[in-house]
């Protein structure tokens, strides 16, 4: 079920309203605006957010909690993912699509990304590069990936509230 929330501005659904303000990316100079788009600067953003959150996690998991490589790198890719989606979501990519479809899109690319950020961190740490500067270099390749994922696949149709015309689903 798809909810037009333009028909209930103030209504039950009013968090629509609020969400009319700045995006994410309107923090860019008018001239940068033009050339780099603002879902990729809110995405950055929000994923530099979450690549703190996945850092802090795994942070503990590792220090104190002495797991493993690759079972730190999935526990905290795991908790930050979900963040990462939900803030997407709501923030940046402005989706009112039904959850369901979408969530299962973003599923499939959270694998990838996950099997992507393991395989080049535990990779990496197992050619004797040190174990945060792998996880840097893995994070940097995969968010470029994850980007266009997001962009294209799993946010696709996903309108800017500003834009006219009925949302994809």
């Amino acid at each position: 079920m798809v909810i037009d929330t333009q028909a209930d501005p103030g209504g039950r659904f009013g968090r629509e309203s609020r969400n009319r303000g700045r995006h994410l990316g309107d923090w860019l100079p008018a001239p940068l605006r033009r050339v780099i788009p603002r879902e990729l600067v809110g995405f950055a953003m929000l994923s530099g957010l979450t690549f703190a959150v996945d850092l802090a996690l795994l942070w503990l998991l590792r220090h104190v909690l002495a797991m493993p490589v690759p079972a730190a790198v999935s526990l905290a890719y795991i908790g930050a993912v979900g963040l990462n989606y939900l803030f997407n979501r709501t923030w940046n990519f402005r989706s009112r699509a039904p959850m369901g479809r979408e969530s299962l899109r973003y599923a499939v690319v959270a694998i990838a990304d996950y099997l992507l950020t393991v395989g080049l961190t535990t990779g990496l740490n197992a050619a004797g590069v040190e174990f945060w500067t792998s996880r840097l270099i893995s994070a940097a390749f995969v968010v470029l990936l994850a980007y266009a994922a997001a962009r294209w696949f799993v946010f696709r149709g996903a309108r800017c509230p500003d834009a006219a015309g009925p949302v994809e689903r």
